[in-house]
């Protein structure tokens, strides 16, 4: 097996991760799924952007310099630890200790996400690593700031009015904000869509020019393309095309995300990686889409074998919560987790996982 080479040992890693997520997915029914476990597991994703960007997977050392299986399973360790620690304090601060979590508890982790996405990647963790010599510090930094920017936003923009006589409507935890909170979620996940597609791309074309790819020119340039192109194909979607809003959230963007993931992450780039930009990343993105719209149709067909009938559409869009969960809160950190803490152990051997990230292949 350790002489396995892309694309074949990504499609098959994704095989048996999708086979694990799914069946880790069939031990619980829709309302516990729906509820505490992708809830968590939407809290150990930060952290899992930390190590990975932030900490580059070098922190701690005590774990980095581990071999296989044990480096991946302490560094899953970390990120559980942190989940655990992060969903409490959310649970108590934002969702009232009310169990099952609400709505509000939920969209407000899936924001901090995309706000972690954007400080990590977007902005490289400026201006943390900058001011804070230790990594494993500013890796800290970083992710504390993340949760304090996105509940600040959260009270500033979340707006749950149109749940009001609903069972899971609390207002004490309704902000209030400026914007339906669904439309703030969907809007969320399609802007950090950008943050993806200007990856296919690998920054092209910021990378022409030497002062762009320094911080914070970087990710103010970049953040102000997020929103202005994710904020265009959302409008499209929604106001011109009319699709309901959480519908155009799993037929557009997560799907792209999921598939970018896959073609980036999974296959190390290796589709096109012999050719230059910016065709390269015109057919990375085309790759994500068609791969990204065809898993998310897969895992639309097996709704019903893994967790039962679910309906689709308004007031409660099980079907949705079901699909955007099971791609973006199970399988996606199952994948990272898979792809970084264990290199693809046992498909990958240690040789050729170190080759691997010495020439940057992560």
């Amino acid at each position: 097996m350790s002489g396995l080479k892309q694309p074949v040992l990504g499609i098959l890693a994704t095989a048996l991760i999708i086979a694990i997520s799914l069946g880790f997915i069939s031990l619980f029914d829709f309302p516990k799924f729906s509820g505490w476990i992708a809830t968590f597991l939407l809290c150990i994703i930060p952290m899992e952007i930390v190590m990975g960007v932030t900490w580059g997977l070098k922190h701690p050392p005590f774990v980095a310099q581990r071999s296989q299986p044990v480096r991946g399973i302490l560094f899953s360790l970390i990120a559980l630890a942190t989940g655990v620690i992060v969903v409490l304090a959310h649970w108590t601060g934002v969702g009232g200790s009310i169990s099952p979590p609400t709505p509000m508890l939920t969209q407000c982790l899936i924001a901090s996400v995309v706000i972690t996405f954007c400080l990590a990647i977007m902005w490289g963790g400026w201006p943390f690593t900058a001011l804070i010599k230790n990594p494993m510090a500013a890796g800290l930094a970083v992710l504390v700031a993340c949760y304090v920017i996105n509940y600040i936003f959260f009270r500033i923009f979340f707006n749950y009015d149109f749940m009001k006589g609903a069972p899971v409507y609390v207002p004490a935890q309704d902000p209030h904000g400026m914007f339906n909170a669904w439309g703030c979620v969907v809007f969320y996940v399609t802007a950090i869509a950008v943050m993806f597609l200007s990856l296919c791309f690998d920054l092209w074309p910021f990378t022409k020019s030497p002062s762009l790819m320094k911080q914070p020119v970087l990710g103010l340039v970049w953040t102000i393309l997020a929103l202005v192109i994710g904020g265009g194909a959302y409008y499209i979607g929604v106001n011109v095309l009319k699709m309901d809003v959480v519908a155009f959230l799993v037929t557009v963007p997560i799907p792209f995300i999921f598939g970018t993931i896959f073609v980036l992450n999974m296959l190390q780039g290796s589709l096109f990686a012999k050719l230059t930009q910016p065709l390269k990343g015109v057919l990375n993105t085309v790759a994500a889409v068609v791969l990204g719209s065809l898993f998310a149709l897969m895992y639309r067909e097996l709704t019903e074998i893994v967790t039962g009938k679910l309906d689709a559409g308004p007031p409660a869009y099980q079907s949705e919560i079901w699909l955007a969960s099971a791609l973006l809160s199970v399988t996606f950190p199952f994948l990272v987790a898979y792809a970084d803490f264990f290199t693809m152990w046992p498909l990958q051997r240690a040789k050729a996982a170190q080759a691997m990230e010495t020439a940057g292949g992560r």
